[in-house]
């Protein structure tokens, strides 16, 4: 009886060893997991990583063209960057999607507004339309008015009933967009002129 106990025992403490060994490897290994050296990579908070600016107002991709010289050089005499030169001379064959009245072509952190070539508009308003190979323009002003003033010409304008219909949607989208900026706390207004060389009446140029 004596002996059965002792051996009981003996596999007691046996078992308890082998238990107590078999945690601390467990232990060792999960210390050594915590312990072993971590590689993280940097993230950029989402929305924070700037890019360059878009070239085109519309969905692009790059893709990778073999061209022949003498056709480089001839789209190099169009724009010196040859994607923008591609746009411009294919622009006449797209076919384009209906366009709104005015609407916004942003570069970087700025923006134009770009509008039909519209006759009624220059003669309601005084502003120069300089012409953009897609069809549309810029507004250009002297510096005898001012954005403001442009304003009101547009709101006095809205109010002709003899005004047809297609520049009554151009000048309630022109006054839309600047009522927009010169409300809004996060855009600028600000007025630029451009250079414009004027034909003489005698036929010379300056």
């Amino acid at each position: 009886m004596a002996m059965r106990c002792q051996r009981f025992v003996c596999a007691a403490f046996v078992a308890a060893s082998v238990a107590a060994l078999g945690a601390e490897g467990e232990a060792g290994t999960l210390m050594r997991a915590r312990m072993k050296p971590r590689l993280y990579t940097a993230r950029s908070p989402a929305g924070s990583r700037r890019g360059r600016p878009r070239k085109f107002n519309r969905p692009s991709r790059a893709i990778t063209l073999t061209l022949p010289q003498d056709v480089i050089a001839t789209l190099q005499e169009i724009d010196g960057d040859l994607s923008i030169a591609v746009v411009r001379a294919m622009q006449p064959l797209v076919t384009q999607a209906p366009r709104r009245p005015a609407e916004l072509v942003s570069y970087g952190n700025r923006a134009v507004i770009v509008v039909p070539r519209s006759r009624v508009l220059r003669q309601r308003t005084g502003v120069e339309l300089v012409p953009l190979s897609d069809g549309r323009a810029l507004i250009s002003m002297d510096e005898r008015q001012s954005i403001s003033q442009l304003e009101l010409q547009l709101t006095d304008a809205l109010d002709d009933t003899a005004l047809d219909g297609d520049s009554r949607e151009l000048f309630e989208a022109l006054l839309r967009i600047l009522k927009k900026a010169r409300r809004g706390k996060a855009v600028e207004l600000r007025q630029r002129r451009i250079i414009v060389l004027h034909r003489r009446n005698s036929g010379t140029r300056t």
